[in-house]
């Protein structure tokens, strides 16, 4: 396993590290963007703009040297967040109930070819989610990535239920949780 150089970042830094997210994206997705419309860096972009306005965005991008392995990226969902809205399993609405404080979603999480099967994505997700306040973590995989749903599994995620984002050509996804230790 390869020690990654983890740089931190939050929304104030959100317009220097863009260019640098939307590089590693448009590599790691380059194939999927060809014929899904989903997969687009348009539509990226305009999420990763999104996500990185809310106060609370952190980011973490993994360096090997001088280059980049990956990064991951999250912030707390606020009171009332469209994150559950297409929730298409019924859980108790306690589950769902969001203060603003209680859940992080981690959005993104992605390594680059070369450093993938390294231990790089396991260093990204706990350096993004280490000493976090809330009481959890939620993030979507796509069903159509069993690997990557069993990799989360791995590490302590549990799956909460079926969901499809309210946004245009969104897959399904498995929604899951990570209780996260208490600081």
């Amino acid at each position: 396993m390869t020690a990654l150089d983890i740089r931190h970042f939050d929304h104030r830094q959100a317009a220097e590290v863009r260019p640098l997210l939307l590089d590693i994206y448009a590599e790691v997705y380059a194939e999927a963007a060809k014929n899904d419309p989903f997969a687009s860096v348009d539509r990226f972009a305009q999420g990763l703009d999104g996500w990185s306005r809310r106060p609370g965005w952190t980011c973490v991008v993994g360096y090997d040297q001088d280059q980049p392995v990956g990064y991951a990226y999250g912030a707390p969902l606020p009171p009332g967040a469209p994150w559950w809205g297409g929730l298409l399993t019924e859980v108790p609405a306690d589950v769902i109930e969001e203060t603003g404080t209680r859940t992080y979603a981690l959005s993104e999480l992605m390594v680059r070819v070369p450093w993938r099967k390294t231990g790089a994505a396991r260093q990204l997700h706990d350096a993004l989610l280490d000493d976090r306040p809330e009481a959890r973590a939620t993030l979507l995989v796509d069903q159509d990535h069993p690997k990557v749903h069993a990799l989360y599994e791995s590490w302590g995620w549990r799956t909460l239920g079926d969901l499809r984002p309210r946004i245009p050509n969104a897959p399904l996804f498995h929604a899951m949780l990570l209780d996260l230790p208490q600081h």
